[in-house]
């Protein structure tokens, strides 16, 4: 048996809409399958939760252990992101400032949720065990390196690295360049 789901069993799954080549291990779990939407060219990996409203673009890899915790608020990631392993990321999230309770075991009016879309643009890049929070934004190319926490949009074509994460360095536009290959089915 392999370990991702045949073309078949990916069209059973009962997602919004899938696209043409994609691999999803038969340990990725899905919450709201009827709010996900899958483009062409995707790779979902082992254990990898995706709960909510979430539209994954083309030519995407969701790495190993990843967590994308949608909610209402939404998912979105453009063409030619990626996300490496045991990452997660937020477009939900309750307030820790201790004013409210925290859990979805509680009655709303004891908790204040906050959320807000989490928006991978074009090219857009997320290193190993990052965190990313509501209301974010990785313009074009944005790239962040390990281990860091992003709670602010980032700018295009940067690299951004720490806790919270910062801008370090300018990230070459090549991949531009490359995307026309991949267009034209060029890849040698």
């Amino acid at each position: 048996m392999n370990s991702f789901y045949s073309e078949e069993e990916v069209e059973k799954l009962g997602l919004k809409k899938i696209g043409k080549n994609v691999l999803i291990s038969r340990n990725a779990t899905f919450y709201g399958r009827e709010n996900i939407i899958i483009g062409n060219n995707v790779r979902i990996d082992d254990f990898c939760i995706l709960s909510g409203k979430i539209e994954v673009g083309n030519n995407i890899h969701i790495s190993a252990g990843t967590m994308l915790f949608a909610g209402n608020a939404g998912i979105y990631l453009d063409d030619f992101t990626t996300i490496s392993s045991r990452c997660v990321l937020y477009a939900i999230t309750d307030d820790y400032s201790g004013k409210s309770m925290i859990g979805p075991m509680l009655s709303d009016d004891l908790r204040h949720v906050i959320e807000g879309p989490v928006i991978l643009k074009k090219f857009a890049a997320i290193g190993a065990g990052c965190i990313v929070l509501p209301n974010v934004t990785l313009h074009k190319g944005a790239a962040v390196g390990a281990m860091s926490l992003v709670n602010r949009d980032l700018e295009e074509f940067s690299i951004n690295y720490g806790i919270p994460a910062r801008k370090i360095k300018e990230r070459s536009r090549d991949l531009e360049k490359l995307e026309w290959r991949v267009d034209n089915h060029e890849t040698n």
